[in-house]
């Protein structure tokens, strides 16, 4: 995709205006610039690049490759909370969707409801972006048997293929196509008035601009960001009311954006030597991640290469969920890692920590390399099979976020607290229930079946 009005912010003014100023291009900002541009001037600013020129974003098969790339360039920022776990935060045009697996839902009526929104308009913005990125797979044996086990295992009823969030077991949409091409939010520009935005790449924005006036509440007026090359620039919002800033920088950049800003809690501000424009203690609080658990399964014969399709939503607050095939253990000839380099294992690797079974604070640097190598001497039959996975509601348990400098590249401090409310561990305790219904399933057991005609099939 080569959108005309797409450019890296080396070739931005020093100083531009524009009506809506939109800093994060990622699921919001993609789709929110695209809207406004409709009738209003907009800028779009991303921190990262195009994900039209990384082949890996693109290919289903490489998903692994982007989570274990922890280069300064990776589309996808690697950090580790303060309670030790290792995770991932894009950097990129299209932002989450760039990096992750693929899912596509809707959110249950209930949710639109709680929100304050119409249901229709909902719908109708949901249906705008189904057709473009979101898709009906079809599901090869692997996943097929996870949803046959699923229902077996009481996960009912089978509402079989919907975007809709219900109870029971569904196949949901998928980002990939039927080539097993991502669609990203960045595919949702193509609805955008060319001559009404500008999409500015590798644009760190450095703080938000406000006009502060005694008596009054602090009111944004523009923002201050660099180019790949370090040059600043600064983009202002034209005189007009209702015109706006609107940050959409992530769970992490937009909090962190505000306190650099000067916008959070007072004392932890000046203790960097930041000016305060408003005292706002619950800028940073509120962080959570929703934990998942998976459990390996292994088989005879290859599996289909698939990411998340099927979903049980059961009624104890779980999501039961799966992935398969070699996308993160194969060697690849002709891509950019050489045959002799210790292969991927991506969201599932000891070089990205997302899934591990040793405690967090045991996750060092050491311990990895050594977990990383004795892998990647296993033949690539240990890693025939797939990952059932359990993920919760919510969840309950809050952290917080901190600043560690003033360097906006920087990942900021945040601590989830994972598990401490006793609710999200009951849950989890639930889910890995379902998952070890499932495992022990007649479905899954005939598909490990080394004799099993579902096993014939090539990953």
């Amino acid at each position: 995709m080569n959108y005309t009005f797409m450019k890296d912010a080396r070739h931005a003014p020093a100083v531009s205006y524009y009506d809506y100023i939109i800093v994060g291009g990622g699921t919001a900002g993609c789709p929110l610039a695209a809207t406004l541009s409709e009738r209003f001037r907009v800028l779009l600013l991303e921190r990262g690049g195009s994900p039209y020129d990384d082949e890996r974003i693109g290919d289903m098969t490489r998903f692994a490759d982007t989570l274990a790339d922890t280069s300064a360039a990776s589309p996808a920022q690697r950090f580790v909370s303060e309670d030790g776990v290792i995770n991932s935060r894009p950097r990129v045009l299209g932002g989450g969707s760039c990096i992750n697996a693929g899912f596509y839902t809707r959110a249950s009526d209930d949710y639109v409801r709680d929100a304050g929104w119409d249901l229709g308009q909902a719908t109708a913005a949901y249906r705008w972006v189904e057709a473009v990125v979101a898709f009906q797979p079809e599901l090869g044996p692997w996943q097929a048997a996870l949803q046959q086990g699923l229902i077996e295992s009481g996960i009912a009823p089978d509402n079989g293929f919907t975007f809709e969030h219900i109870q029971g077991t569904k196949v949901g949409g998928s980002i990939f196509d039927a080539d097993g091409r991502r669609h990203t939010a960045a595919d949702l520009l193509r609805y955008a008035k060319a001559d009404g935005i500008d999409v500015l790449l590798r644009a760190r924005v450095a703080k938000i601009l406000f006009n502060i006036r005694a008596g009054r509440r602090p009111v944004a007026h523009g923002v201050v960001f660099h180019d790949s090359q370090g040059k600043m620039h600064k983009a202002y919002l034209n005189t007009r009311h209702g015109n706006e800033v609107i940050l959409s920088a992530g769970a992490m950049g937009s909090p962190q954006l505000l306190m650099l800003s000067g916008v959070g809690p007072a004392d932890h501000l000046r203790s960097f030597g930041i000016t305060l424009v408003h005292d706002q203690s619950a800028v940073g609080q509120g962080m959570y991640d929703n934990p998942m658990n998976a459990v390996y399964v292994p088989s005879p014969s290859p599996v289909e290469v698939s990411l998340i399709q099927v979903v049980g939503i059961t009624d104890a607050g779980t999501y039961i969920e799966g992935a398969s095939g070699a996308n993160w253990s194969a060697r690849r000839s002709g891509s950019s890692a050489v045959d002799h380099h210790p292969r991927n294992f991506g969201m599932f690797s000891p070089q990205t920590g997302q899934l591990a079974t040793v405690p967090p604070k045991q996750r060092t640097p050491e311990a990895i390399a050594r977990a990383a190598e004795a892998m990647s001497q296993l033949n690539d039959t240990a890693f025939r099979g797939g990952f059932i996975l359990e993920k919760i509601v919510g969840p309950l348990s809050t952290g917080h976020l901190r600043l560690r400098n003033r360097n906006p590249d920087d990942n900021p401090s945040v601590t989830f607290n994972y598990f401490a409310h006793p609710e999200d561990l009951r849950r989890c305790v639930a889910g890995l229930s379902v998952i070890e219904r499932v495992i022990q399933s007649r479905p899954s057991r005939t598909s490990r079946s080394p004799t099993s005609p579902s096993r014939r099939c090539s990953t």
